[in-house]
C-alpha cells in the first residue's frame, strides 16, 4: 500500500476525497466518476487515475452497477495521519505552558462538529474561487 501522506499529498486527490465526503454528508450512498469529473472540472482520465490510487489506499471504496462505477470514501486509513498529527499539538500545547483542560464530552462534540463545519466550508470557498475565470 503506498504512504497515506504521499496519496494525499496530491490536490486533487485531496478534493475528489472533500467531494466524497460532503456527498456522503448529505447522504448519498456513492458518488459516480461523471459526477466527480464535471463537479472537479478535470478530465475522465486525470479521475480515473487520482481514483485508482485512492482505491490502491483504501481510502475510497467502489461499487459497480453495469459499467458504472460508485465511489465512497473510507476514512479508517487517515487514522495514520491523525495519530502522527496529535502528538504535535499535544507538544505544542505543552511547550506553549499551558495547561491541559478537559472539556465535557458534549464540548469536545461541538468544537468537532464546528472544526469540521469551517474546514469544509473554506474547502469549498476555496474550490469556488479556483473555478472563477482568471483567477
Amino acid at each position: 500500500m503506498a504512504d497515506i501522506f504521499d496519496v494525499i499529498a496530491d490536490g486533487t486527490r485531496r478534493d475528489i476525497l472533500q467531494l466524497l465526503r460532503e456527498r456522503a454528508m448529505a447522504g448519498e450512498d456513492g458518488t459516480s466518476v461523471s459526477f466527480i469529473v464535471h463537479e472537479l472540472g478535470v478530465s475522465q482520465p486525470t479521475v480515473s487515475k487520482h481514483l485508482k490510487v485512492l482505491r490502491e489506499a483504501e481510502l475510497v471504496s467502489v461499487r459497480e452497477e453495469g459499467q458504472h462505477r460508485y465511489y465512497s470514501l473510507s476514512t479508517a486509513p487517515l487514522d495514520v495521519v491523525d495519530d502522527w498529527l496529535i502528538p504535535f499539538f499535544d507538544e505544542a500545547l505543552t511547550a506553549s505552558g499551558s495547561e491541559q483542560i478537559s472539556l465535557p464530552e458534549s464540548a469536545v462534540a461541538a468544537a468537532d462538529l464546528v472544526g469540521r463545519a469551517a474546514a469544509s466550508t473554506k474547502h469549498a470557498f476555496d474550490s469556488m474561487l479556483k473555478r472563477i475565470p482568471g483567477r
